[in-house]
């Protein structure tokens, strides 16, 4: 359980945060980037649901982007607990291979929908769609800080995680897709157009 009773500590004052293991690091850390750079995803996520959760015709999708958003957590509670092999006091929180199956389960859902692309699309269309776009490629710098930090000498990153976050991007382009008028409304990279 998390408690939070008092928001500023000062104890980042000198340039440093704490992993929720106790260690401290320097808030440019290549770990704590990758889990800022998820919450970055989260927040990201939460300006789509502006435009998902007020429209009916949404309500599956903003459902879906719901659960996500618990799992952002989820994926920062994982990445701020550094797997060293050492035994903790507590069972660490880690994204499991279930999470990885629902997400795919629900890009093939979205996916049925949609015609094959026939193009390159350019983020646009709907306020929702502009803003999956986003999402999406906030999410895939996660991604990159995320395997980066896992190649690292002395760092590690569970599998699953890595998965999620590969799925996740996948899932945002196909939802901004979907966004758009179940493709209908997709605006189109026209190669060499203003040549």
């Amino acid at each position: 359980m998390v408690i939070l009773n008092k928001i500023y500590t000062k104890t980042g004052d000198a340039g440093t945060t704490a992993l929720s293991t106790g260690e401290r690091r320097p808030k440019h850390d290549l770990r704590v980037s990758a889990y800022g750079t998820v919450d970055e995803t989260n927040a990201t996520i939460g300006i789509v649901r502006l435009h998902t959760a007020a429209d009916p015709q949404f309500a599956e999708l903003d459902t879906m982007l719901g659960r996500i958003q618990n799992d952002l957590f989820d994926l920062g509670a994982d990445l701020c607990t550094p797997d060293t092999g050492e035994t903790l006091e507590w069972e660490p929180l880690r994204i499991v291979e279930a999470q990885v199956t629902r997400l795919e389960s629900e890009i093939d859902r979205l996916n049925a929908d949609l015609k094959p692309l026939r193009s390159f699309v350019l983020p646009g269309g709907t306020p929702a769609a502009a803003h999956l776009h986003l999402a999406r490629t906030v999410s895939r710098r996660a991604e990159r800080l995320m395997v980066e930090l896992a190649m690292s000498e002395g760092e590690r990153v569970g599998e699953m995680a890595l998965k999620y976050v590969n799925r996740l991007s996948d899932f945002l382009f196909v939802a901004s897709r979907w966004a758009n008028g179940k493709g209908s409304d997709e605006v189109l990279w026209v190669a060499g157009q203003n040549r």
